[in-house]
Formats: structure tokens, C-alpha cells, sequence
């Protein structure tokens, strides 16, 4: 997230070439949005509408999700503080946007839970499972061929079970930013493409709901 469209894009797009998915952001209360079960927070502390620093506060208080700031504010009083508030590294401006790649990719090299499954999550009781590492979804146990944006948006439907999310939101978490109003016009095709693979058997039915003028929702809570 950073309040420079030069930057936000120039570092989305060495992002995605390393093959992650990105979330863009021009403020701070659109990278709290976004930020719902994304892998990892690259914030600028110099943002339009709140200081940077409580955006990371907010974010370290309700999620578990690495954070590195990336920010001309160089001093070490803004170091240590960024530091204190659990950012997991400080990246001062200007900077290499291939060492910030790699500094993502050790970030999350670090904070990657262990185990074989630790990408799966289930809901359900166990009829839908998503492994997000693997880019893999199973319904009762048989595995469900999905396009990228398919997997992409039950994804994001599954970050917060029984949480409503509009065309919009689903459509930036998708695309991003940069395509998000085109992207929206596709939410329904995605949506019906996306029921028709997982409707089988019946009871999956419940797994994508429509809530009428507001957008859809993931109908099982999560498996703890």
C-alpha cells in the first residue's frame, strides 16, 4: 500500500512477476479492507487519510499477517517504531524494487506455517477444503479443477465465512485496484461458473450465497 500510483503499480507489477497476487491500496482504510486474508502487507507510513504506523497497529491487533513497511521515512525514531509495532522489516525510499521482491519472499519464507498442510483450511465439517499454497479445492474429498479466478475468489469468500462481500470488494481482491471496475462487471459469471463446479454433490449448494443487493457470501462457517 502507498499513496504514489508510480510506486503502488511499479511494485505490483515486480510482484506479480515473481507470481503473487496483489492488492493495491492508495489509503489506509482501503489496505484495512483489503487486507482480510491476504499473506502479507507491504505499507507506506505516509498515507492521505491516517499515519501509516495506526494502520499497522490496527492490522497487528486483529490479524496474523507480516508487514513491511516501505517508506521514505528513514529516521530511526520511525524504524524503532515500526519495529515495536511488530513490522517484520523497514525498506527506506528510494530502493531496489528487486531486493523488496526478495525481501518479500524471505518474509514469507519466515512466517510460512510448518507442516504439509499448513496452506488447508476447511469449513463445512469438512465438505469444502482449500489449500492456498497449493492452489488445490476439494468438495467431500474429490478434488474441483478451478481457473485462477475461480480459486482467487472463493478464496476471498473463505478469508471471513458468513462475511458479505460486494461485487467491488471481490472484484479488487481478484484483479486489484488497477482492473477492479472491469473486473466487477464479471463477478456473477465467476459466481455461477464457480457454483456449477462446486453444487455436486447437493449439499455444496450452500457453499457460495447470494445475499440480494449486497453481493455473496461463503454459507459454512470454518472448521476449527
Amino acid at each position: 500500500m502507498d499513496d504514489e500510483p508510480k510506486i503502488r503499480h511499479l511494485v505490483g507489477s515486480y510482484l506479480e512477476r515473481d507470481g503473487h497476487t496483489v492488492l493495491l491500496a492508495s489509503s489506509g482504510a482501503a489496505a484495512l479492507e483489503l487486507s482480510v486474508g491476504a499473506d502479507l502487507m507491504i505499507l507506506d507510513l505516509g498515507l492521505p487519510d491516517r499515519a501509516g504506523l495506526d494502520v499497522a497497529r490496527q492490522v497487528r491487533e486483529n490479524l496474523d499477517m507480516p508487514i513491511i513497511i516501505l517508506t521514505a521515512r528513514a529516521g530511526e525514531a520511525d524504524r524503532i517504531a515500526g519495529l515495536r509495532l511488530g513490522a517484520d522489516d523497514y525498506v527506506g525510499k528510494p530502493f531496489s524494487p528487486g531486493e523488496l521482491v526478495a525481501r518479500v519472499a524471505a518474509v514469507l519464507r519466515r512466517s510460512a506455517p510448518e507442516g504439509p498442510a499448513g496452506g488447508a483450511r476447511s469449513f463445512g465439517e469438512g465438505i469444502l477444503r482449500i489449500d492456498d499454497q497449493r492452489r488445490e479445492v476439494c468438495v467431500d474429498g474429490h478434488p474441483v479443477a478451478m481457473t485462477r479466478s475461480e480459486f482467487d475468489l472463493l478464496s476471498a469468500l473463505a478469508a471471513r465465512p458468513g462475511r458479505v462481500w460486494s461485487r467491488r470488494e471481490l472484484a479488487i481482491r481478484i484483479r486489484g485496484e488497477r482492473d477492479g471496475g472491469a473486473e466487477e462487471r464479471a463477478i456473477d459469471a465467476h459466481v455461477k461458473n464457480l457454483r456449477r463446479k462446486l453444487d455436486d454433490p447437493p449439499a455444496a449448494a450452500r457453499l457460495v450465497l447470494t445475499v440480494t443487493g449486497v453481493g455473496y457470501k461463503l454459507g459454512v462457517p470454518c472448521d476449527d
